[in-house]
């Protein structure tokens, strides 16, 4: 650390402690960007406060010095929002992990915002009740980064996404207030804040408190698995299960590039030469729940599915969507990097968008692996690359600008739930007119005036007034290079 900031490190000690203080530049490394490594920059300092009164002061603190500052969870966030541009502070949810309340009688459970997604449900179960959305890293997410990213999972088709799911936060503003959004009631009157909140990537304030909606477990629950000889039989079918009047719980499409990976990884009998596979699943009471099953079954193989297989037991079922939710690891047995994108297109578009992604990869010479929500069409190609290699990453950034241009293109968007930080900025313009992107501006300046809280991020202008106001340290770097 320079000694000019000898002021903040005493201060960030003072605050939480010496121990809750990191700074070595080893230390430093493991913060340097999230699941979105082309951009990696070190931060200055990571604290770990303790509640909501430590985060304020912090934010208090870096005002006063104009020393940018950002939230982060475990890092598991795919759009670079949690990474540090701008150096900073970064100030981890680690240590805000307690599950707070969870109110039985009205469906509620209230948890500091580094507590993982999936323990809201372990602590729900014993009541008979889960928390829906699930991301397909909820075992390692928080909360807190869900509300910044506004998460979805394969459970949304139903469900629907986190902002669906939380009725109250406690935030620390960017000028370091303390404000309180919702409650347990269903609705309040007055302006959605938090819907404002839920979604804006950390660049309204830091939220340390969450609220959510709990929800019954379902009675029953049926979990096919559709195999398929082709990509576009396969998502013929996810259209015909919803015009049939179908409501899965969930629908997985799985390519033969993941197919591979995920059964060399966890062996689950997929057939090796298949080009896709469905994981269908229905949930609800136990009557009539058989029916609807074969319903599925019944429309996907009228559309093209040589084979569907029924897990027999809770076992079966949980290797299946340990397939699906451990897929983008299993794809790390092949060595390279890999960004993630997450473009929405309409489902009935599905044919179309995955061949014209194929071409686009095939066109940079790219590897690529397509593991998706299909029965809300988002899409999520899993782009290959060698990080050391300069030309790749230059290929892969282009080919995954083009990806997201064609969602626009189709009807559709440049993210479903990954957010857009700084992977997307210059996508932005595509999607939303210069009136739209300035009313963004203006909301946000509303809530972060300096541009001190998680600066550079969300909206395209972020990162250049940034670097136009205060200089960066690596200004002039080429847009996804390594530093």
């Amino acid at each position: 650390m320079e000694s000019g900031n000898k002021e903040l490190l005493q201060g960030l000690r003072a605050i939480a402690g010496a121990e809750a203080v990191l700074t070595d530049p080893a230390a430093m490394r493991a913060y340097d960007c999230d699941g979105y490594a082309p951009e990696k920059h070190a931060p200055d300092a990571v604290i770990l406060p303790q509640n909501t009164q430590q985060v304020s002061e912090v934010v208090r603190l870096c005002n006063r010095l104009n020393v940018p500052f950002l939230p982060r969870g475990s890092g598991t966030g795919l759009s670079g929002g949690a990474t540090p541009l701008c150096g900073g502070v970064i100030i981890s949810t680690t240590r805000l992990n307690r599950i707070l309340e969870v109110d039985v009688p009205n469906r509620r459970l209230r948890a500091q915002a580094g507590v993982v997604n999936t323990y809201l449900t372990k602590a729900a179960k014993p009541y008979g009740l889960h928390y829906a959305p699930d991301p397909s890293s909820q075992g390692a997410c928080t909360v807190g980064g869900n509300v910044a990213e506004n998460a979805g999972g394969p459970h949304t088709l139903k469900y629907g996404v986190t902002t669906n799911h939380v009725t109250g936060l406690t935030i620390v503003l960017p000028d370091g207030e303390i404000m309180e959004l919702g409650g347990k009631a269903e609705d309040l009157p007055g302006y959605d804040l938090i819907g404002l909140i839920v979604g804006s990537e950390g660049t309204t304030g830091l939220v340390t408190e969450v609220t959510v909606r709990l929800t019954p477990l379902p009675r029953a629950v049926r979990t096919l698995l559709a195999i398929f000889d082709s990509a576009d039989a396969c998502t013929r079918t996810v259209s015909a299960l919803i015009a049939n009047g179908l409501l899965p719980a969930a629908l997985e499409m799985i390519d033969t590039l993941i197919i591979r990976a995920c059964e060399a990884a966890f062996h689950l009998g997929f057939p090796d030469d298949a080009q896709a596979v469905l994981i269908i699943e229905v949930d609800g009471l136990e009557a009539g729940l058989d029916t609807e099953a074969e319903r599925a079954k019944s429309l996907a193989l009228q559309n093209g599915a040589r084979e569907v297989r029924t897990a027999a037991s809770e076992k079966e079922r949980a290797l299946l969507w340990k397939a699906r939710k451990q897929s983008f690891g299993a794809l790390g047995r092949l060595g390279l990097s890999m960004i993630t994108h997450d473009g929405v297109i309409p489902r009935t578009k599905l044919p179309e968008a995955l061949q014209r992604v194929r071409e686009i990869t095939e066109r940079y010479g790219i590897q690529a692996g397509n593991v998706f929500h299909a029965g809300d069409g988002n899409l999520h190609p899993n782009l290959m690359y060698d990080e050391n290699n300069l030309q790749q990453l230059e290929a892969v950034l282009k080919a995954g600008d083009e990806i997201l241009r064609l969602c626009v293109e189709m009807g559709g968007s440049i993210t479903g739930e990954h957010g857009i930080g700084i992977e997307k900025l210059e996508v932005m313009p595509v999607l939303f007119s210069p009136d739209d992107l300035a009313l963004m501006e203006r909301i946000k300046a509303v809530f972060n005036q300096n541009e001190l809280c998680n600066p550079g991020k969300l909206l395209p202008s972020a990162k250049r007034c940034w670097e136009t106001a205060h200089g960066s340290r690596y200004a002039g770097a080429a847009r996804g290079a390594a530093v």
